[in-house]
């Protein structure tokens, strides 16, 4: 790992899991594959703070980190930071839940061999009492309108994360341009929003798990579900993850990027996502993996490779 990219991740510091362990390589034995050997290296992986709030990424990586013997950096951004911090050279793979985002990253050539890998839903959470009265409401979009009206607390992620960029196209849809003593911005990760939403009895748009993952240490309520438990899809809450074009930046370790691809998309991996519990729960479901797979899943939503007229 180059001095700057240690020195960017000694800064960031948030969420790094690491491990080291074990003597395998990426392709075989030292004997086997003179140099092909990745023990000892480092790979730097952006991610949402869902995932490392959740405590996922500490049951996924140990295992990669014992197959390799490599660390995983895993530093807990949101999706539109960990995006550019990778834009910048100081990632080599990046996991984030904000499809709009990862199409233009890929658009702009940064980013390679996209994979769909799990998924849950957003939920609107708020007091029990819900003093808006939107519980069980059909629409995201009207809840959000009716919260808008009321003037309810409202706390908002205001960080470009996948959670933010979610919130603002309800937001759009409920023809609701935010704002007002109401209105909360706070720029902080989903734990801690969830944290101020609580201590200010106000609501906020969570990713389920999170959710889960903090429930017994909150009074919030889900107050209109996401799409698991009937709810709308516009709540639906895809994750991706995808590799740093190594022809943008030369120094990103590609090969232990598409190695933990490989793994994160692998039947291990996905059985640990789909087994991974907090407080009873299921906190994401595996995708990664179908007798049909996806093939929109590699590009950019709507691409298409046909540049000629037929």
């Amino acid at each position: 790992m180059t001095i700057q990219r240690r020195q960017f991740v000694a800064a960031v510091g948030t969420g790094a899991v690491a491990g080291l362990a074990g003597c395998s390589s990426l392709m075989g034995t030292n004997d086997e594959k003179e140099g092909a050997s990745v023990a000892g290296e480092t790979l730097t992986l952006t991610t949402t703070t869902s995932t490392y709030d959740t405590g996922l990424l500490g049951e996924l990586n140990v295992p990669f980190q014992d197959m390799y013997g490599v660390t995983v950096d895993s530093v807990a951004q949101g999706t539109g930071a960990a995006l550019e911090t990778a834009r910048n050279g100081d990632s080599d793979v990046v996991m984030v839940h904000a499809r709009s985002l990862e199409d233009e990253f890929m658009r702009q050539g940064y980013g390679v061999n996209r994979r769909d890998l799990m998924f849950n839903d957003f939920v609107i959470v708020g007091p029990e009492n819900d003093p808006a009265g939107i519980e069980g409401m059909s629409s995201a979009a009207d809840a959000f309108a009716t919260i808008a009206d009321s003037e309810a607390t409202f706390i908002s992620r205001g960080d470009n994360s996948g959670t933010h960029t979610k919130e603002l196209i309800i937001w759009e849809q409920a023809g609701v341009e935010p704002g007002g003593d109401w209105y909360q911005e706070t720029g902080q990760g989903m734990g801690e929003v969830l944290n101020i939403a609580n201590q200010q009895s106000g609501y906020t748009l969570s990713d389920r798990g999170t959710y889960l993952s903090q429930r017994s240490e909150i009074d919030l309520a889900i107050i209109v579900q996401g799409p698991i438990e009937g709810g709308p899809e516009l709540l639906a809450n895809p994750y991706g993850i995808l590799a740093v074009n190594p022809a943008v930046h030369d120094n990103v370790n590609y090969d232990l990027a598409m190695a933990y691809i490989g793994y994160i998309t692998s039947p291990q991996a996905q059985d640990l996502i789909e087994n991974y519990e907090a407080n009873g729960e299921q906190l994401f479901f595996p995708r990664a993996l179908s007798e049909e797979p996806d093939f929109q899943q590699y590009v950019p939503e709507g691409w298409s490779g046909n540049t000629t007229d037929s």
